[in-house]
Protein backbone atom coordinates (compact mmCIF):
# COMPACT_ATOMS: atom_id res chain seq x y z
CA UNK A 1 0.00 0.00 0.00
CA UNK A 2 1.26 3.13 -0.42
CA UNK A 3 0.80 6.87 0.42
CA UNK A 4 0.43 9.40 -1.67
CA UNK A 5 1.28 12.98 -0.28
CA UNK A 6 -0.91 15.89 -1.46
CA UNK A 7 0.07 19.61 -1.74
CA UNK A 8 -2.86 21.27 -0.22
CA UNK A 9 -5.34 23.53 -2.38
CA UNK A 10 -4.82 26.16 0.04
CA UNK A 11 -2.01 27.31 2.75
CA UNK A 12 -2.79 30.20 4.63
CA UNK A 13 -5.53 31.53 2.30
CA UNK A 14 -3.16 30.90 -0.87
CA UNK A 15 -4.26 28.63 -3.62
CA UNK A 16 -0.50 26.97 -3.61
CA UNK A 17 -1.28 24.68 -6.87
CA UNK A 18 -2.41 28.11 -8.67
CA UNK A 19 0.79 29.71 -7.67
CA UNK A 20 3.23 26.78 -8.68
CA UNK A 21 0.94 26.87 -12.03
CA UNK A 22 1.64 30.24 -12.24
CA UNK A 23 5.43 29.92 -11.31
CA UNK A 24 5.77 27.38 -14.32
CA UNK A 25 4.00 29.12 -16.72
CA UNK A 26 6.25 32.32 -16.30
CA UNK A 27 9.75 30.47 -16.05
CA UNK A 28 8.48 28.53 -19.76
CA UNK A 29 6.78 32.42 -21.26
CA UNK A 30 8.74 34.91 -19.71
CA UNK A 31 6.68 37.53 -21.43
CA UNK A 32 3.93 36.62 -19.30
CA UNK A 33 5.16 38.44 -16.40
CA UNK A 34 5.04 42.14 -18.11
CA UNK A 35 2.53 43.87 -16.08
CA UNK A 36 1.36 47.34 -16.17
CA UNK A 37 -0.93 48.48 -12.64
CA UNK A 38 -2.66 51.66 -13.36
CA UNK A 39 -4.87 54.56 -11.25
CA UNK A 40 -7.00 57.20 -12.24
CA UNK A 41 -6.94 60.33 -10.19
CA UNK A 42 -9.45 63.00 -9.44
CA UNK A 43 -9.07 66.45 -7.37
CA UNK A 44 -12.14 66.82 -5.15
CA UNK A 45 -11.11 69.82 -3.90
CA UNK A 46 -8.74 71.24 -1.12
CA UNK A 47 -6.36 68.78 -0.51
CA UNK A 48 -8.81 65.67 -0.69
CA UNK A 49 -8.55 63.50 -4.03
CA UNK A 50 -10.34 60.05 -4.84
CA UNK A 51 -8.37 57.55 -6.78
CA UNK A 52 -9.69 54.39 -8.62
CA UNK A 53 -7.65 51.27 -9.40
CA UNK A 54 -9.89 48.78 -11.72
CA UNK A 55 -8.09 47.65 -14.91
CA UNK A 56 -4.36 47.09 -15.24
CA UNK A 57 -2.47 44.42 -18.01
CA UNK A 58 -1.04 41.12 -17.50
CA UNK A 59 -0.38 37.44 -19.18
CA UNK A 60 -0.35 40.17 -22.43
CA UNK A 61 -4.54 41.34 -22.00
CA UNK A 62 -6.20 44.11 -20.61
CA UNK A 63 -7.63 43.11 -17.51
CA UNK A 64 -10.32 44.45 -14.82
CA UNK A 65 -10.36 43.81 -11.25
CA UNK A 66 -13.43 42.11 -9.78
CA UNK A 67 -13.74 45.01 -8.28
CA UNK A 68 -13.42 48.52 -8.90
CA UNK A 69 -11.48 49.51 -6.00
CA UNK A 70 -11.95 53.90 -4.49
CA UNK A 71 -9.21 55.10 -2.32
CA UNK A 72 -9.56 58.56 -0.72
CA UNK A 73 -6.74 61.08 -0.21
CA UNK A 74 -6.62 64.56 1.70
CA UNK A 75 -4.26 65.79 4.57
CA UNK A 76 -5.35 66.66 8.33
CA UNK A 77 -6.87 69.67 9.50
CA UNK A 78 -3.75 71.05 11.07
CA UNK A 79 -2.25 70.55 7.35
CA UNK A 80 -5.21 72.51 5.56
CA UNK A 81 -7.26 69.63 4.86
CA UNK A 82 -10.34 68.05 5.59
CA UNK A 83 -9.25 64.92 6.68
CA UNK A 84 -11.05 63.11 4.41
CA UNK A 85 -8.62 60.42 3.85
CA UNK A 86 -5.50 58.83 4.02
CA UNK A 87 -2.09 61.22 3.74
CA UNK A 88 -0.87 60.36 0.59
CA UNK A 89 2.56 59.27 1.67
CA UNK A 90 0.83 57.40 4.67
CA UNK A 91 -0.17 55.09 1.41
CA UNK A 92 3.55 54.22 0.85
CA UNK A 93 3.65 52.94 4.26
CA UNK A 94 0.26 50.79 3.41
CA UNK A 95 1.57 49.40 0.51
CA UNK A 96 4.91 48.24 1.39
CA UNK A 97 3.54 46.53 4.44
CA UNK A 98 0.93 44.65 2.10
CA UNK A 99 3.39 43.84 -0.18
CA UNK A 100 5.54 42.09 2.09
CA UNK A 101 2.59 40.73 4.11
CA UNK A 102 1.41 39.07 0.99
CA UNK A 103 5.08 38.06 -0.06
CA UNK A 104 4.82 36.17 3.61
CA UNK A 105 2.25 34.47 3.34
CA UNK A 106 2.75 33.31 -0.74
CA UNK A 107 6.32 32.30 0.56
CA UNK A 108 5.20 30.55 4.11
CA UNK A 109 2.84 28.44 2.13
CA UNK A 110 5.32 27.10 -0.41
CA UNK A 111 7.33 26.04 2.18
CA UNK A 112 4.20 24.60 3.67
CA UNK A 113 4.53 26.58 7.06
CA UNK A 114 0.97 27.47 8.55
CA UNK A 115 0.99 31.00 9.47
CA UNK A 116 -0.80 31.69 12.79
CA UNK A 117 -0.22 35.50 12.67
CA UNK A 118 1.57 38.33 10.79
CA UNK A 119 1.30 42.19 11.77
CA UNK A 120 3.93 45.02 11.03
CA UNK A 121 3.82 48.29 12.04
CA UNK A 122 5.34 50.68 9.55
CA UNK A 123 6.32 54.33 10.45
CA UNK A 124 7.73 57.32 8.40
CA UNK A 125 10.02 60.13 9.29
CA UNK A 126 9.66 63.12 7.39
CA UNK A 127 10.45 66.99 7.65
CA UNK A 128 7.69 69.60 6.87
CA UNK A 129 10.55 71.90 6.07
CA UNK A 130 10.92 70.40 2.55
CA UNK A 131 7.48 70.49 0.92
CA UNK A 132 6.90 73.99 2.18
CA UNK A 133 10.31 74.88 0.80
CA UNK A 134 11.89 76.00 3.90
CA UNK A 135 15.51 74.80 4.91
CA UNK A 136 17.32 72.02 3.15
CA UNK A 137 14.72 69.32 4.01
CA UNK A 138 14.15 66.42 1.44
CA UNK A 139 10.26 66.58 0.68
CA UNK A 140 9.31 63.07 1.17
CA UNK A 141 10.84 60.60 4.47
CA UNK A 142 13.69 60.81 5.52
CA UNK A 143 13.57 57.39 6.91
CA UNK A 144 10.84 54.90 7.22
CA UNK A 145 11.28 51.38 9.24
CA UNK A 146 9.21 48.83 9.56
CA UNK A 147 8.92 45.55 12.31
CA UNK A 148 7.48 43.06 11.36
CA UNK A 149 5.62 40.36 14.48
CA UNK A 150 5.44 36.79 12.59
CA UNK A 151 4.35 33.38 14.16
CA UNK A 152 3.35 30.35 12.46
CA UNK A 153 4.56 26.36 12.90
CA UNK A 154 8.13 27.08 12.34
CA UNK A 155 10.96 27.69 14.29
CA UNK A 156 11.79 31.36 14.62
CA UNK A 157 14.85 31.35 12.40
CA UNK A 158 12.43 29.93 9.46
CA UNK A 159 9.96 32.64 10.10
CA UNK A 160 12.48 35.10 9.96
CA UNK A 161 14.01 33.78 6.93
CA UNK A 162 9.99 33.90 5.30
CA UNK A 163 10.29 37.66 6.07
CA UNK A 164 13.90 38.28 4.43
CA UNK A 165 12.83 36.21 1.19
CA UNK A 166 9.67 38.58 1.17
CA UNK A 167 11.62 41.56 1.89
CA UNK A 168 13.83 40.42 -0.77
CA UNK A 169 11.37 39.94 -3.62
CA UNK A 170 9.12 43.21 -2.68
CA UNK A 171 8.50 45.32 -5.19
CA UNK A 172 7.75 48.22 -3.00
CA UNK A 173 10.45 47.74 -1.04
CA UNK A 174 12.10 47.69 -4.53
CA UNK A 175 10.44 51.23 -5.25
CA UNK A 176 11.04 52.63 -2.05
CA UNK A 177 15.07 51.63 -2.05
CA UNK A 178 16.36 51.91 -5.40
CA UNK A 179 13.90 54.05 -6.94
CA UNK A 180 12.46 54.75 -10.18
CA UNK A 181 12.18 57.17 -12.73
CA UNK A 182 9.06 58.56 -12.73
CA UNK A 183 7.58 60.54 -15.99
CA UNK A 184 5.47 63.75 -15.21
CA UNK A 185 3.45 65.07 -18.26
CA UNK A 186 0.85 68.12 -18.34
CA UNK A 187 -2.42 68.58 -20.76
CA UNK A 188 -3.09 72.54 -19.92
CA UNK A 189 -6.72 73.55 -20.92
Amino acid sequence: MSTTTREPVARNGVDVPTLFATLDAVEQAPEAAAFQFRATNRWVSGTHSRTTVSQFFGVGEERSHTTTFVHDADHPEILTGGDRGTVPVEYLLVALSSCITAGIGNIASVRGVDLYEVESTVEGDIDLNGILGFGGARNGYQQVRMHVRIAGDASDEVLASIVEQSRQRSAVFDVLTNGVPVALDVTAG
